[in-house]
């Protein structure tokens, strides 16, 4: 294995922030655990909704984390609930990009006023959580989106103008389901 990294005479410090969902933070905590390896301290940053379900589901001992890896929560700005099913997408959109961003800019001054681990060097964070941007410019720190989709989503998105420009979308008329 390579050597670790070191950033300024110090491991390298990076937040790690996906979009609160299971398509989004399982790959995002994959990269993580890659940097982990390479020697990166990490901090994986879920929202409180989904850091009380991974408690639920699996423990407490689910986030306890590592000596150089920490799992942190931040709200998503959505009413709190104990029911463990999967968040409305639109609402959850709409709120974390309104709502995240001051208590993601308090989580990483706290971090960084802390003793115990080193300062924030780097922030990866899921394409659709950009209200990290500007944590990440007011910090002074570099920033990379990550996104999540597979290759074959992208492909789609790579391309979708082609359905605009054959008037294929948006899809017009009336639709039938069958039940």
């Amino acid at each position: 294995m390579a050597s670790p990294v070191v950033y300024n005479g110090e491991k390298p410090h990076v937040v790690c922030v996906p979009y609160p969902a299971q398509g989004h933070i399982n790959p995002m905590l994959k990269v993580a655990k890659l940097l982990y390896a390479r020697g990166f301290h990490v901090t994986f940053v879920n929202t409180v909704y989904n850091h009380n379900r991974l408690i639920r589901s699996r423990g407490p001992h689910a986030v306890k984390g590592l000596p150089s890896f920490r799992f942190e929560s931040i709200p998503d700005g959505l009413p709190e609930t104990d029911v463990d099913v999967t968040q409305d997408i639109t609402a959850l959109c709409d709120s974390t990009m309104k709502n995240c961003l001051t208590p993601f800019k308090e989580l990483l001054q706290r971090i960084n006023a802390g003793d115990d681990v080193p300062p924030v060097s780097c922030i990866v964070a899921d394409g659709c959580m950009s209200f990290t941007l500007d944590a990440a410019e007011e910090l002074g720190v570099p920033e990379i989106l990550f996104w999540t989709t597979g290759a074959s989503a992208f492909m789609i998105y790579l391309h979708f103008y082609l359905f605009i420009e054959k008037g294929l979308a948006p899809i017009k008329g009336t639709y039938s389901y069958i039940n």
